[in-house]
Parts: C-alpha cells; sequence; structure tokens
C-alpha cells in the first residue's frame, strides 16, 4: 500500500511530511506517525488535523479516500 515514506519522501527531499493537512476521511483507514512518536488512526467519518513532521500510510486493503484542505496542488511533485 502507499506510504508517505515510500512514495513522497524521495521527491520532497524531507524525512517526514512538513506540511500541515486539515481533513476530512470519506473511506479507507490510514496511520498517521508523528516525530515525537505519537500515532493516531483516521478512519471513514474522521476530521483532522495533521500537523508538520509526520508519516502516514494506508492500513488494510481498502482504498482511503479523503478531502485534504490545505496541500497545494503540486504537493509530492517538485
Amino acid at each position: 500500500g502507499w506510504k508517505w515514506s515510500d512514495c513522497i519522501k524521495p521527491t520532497a527531499g524531507t524525512e517526514t511530511c512538513m506540511s500541515q493537512h486539515v481533513l476530512y476521511v470519506l473511506s479507507g483507514r490510514m496511520m498517521v506517525a508523528m516525530n515525537d512518536g505519537e500515532r493516531y488512526e483516521l478512519k471513514a467519518g474522521d476530521t483532522g488535523v495533521i500537523p508538520p513532521g509526520h508519516d502516514a500510510w494506508i492500513v488494510g486493503d481498502e482504498p482511503c479516500v479523503l478531502i485534504d484542505f490545505t496541500a497545494g496542488a503540486d504537493y509530492g511533485r517538485k
């Protein structure tokens, strides 16, 4: 499955995601691991604010569909 540190890190050039995300999860599940060691799971129906300094990955086989209200259109493409 998808994991930030595997799929985006090589393009971002940082150890963890340094963008803040404000999001709503439509379906699926995503695990978030903060640089300080805190971990939490977001699932369908959850809203969340993920501060800079995190990794994230999809949990299970169901696609995770979410709306990110803050990420730029070119995020991960630079």
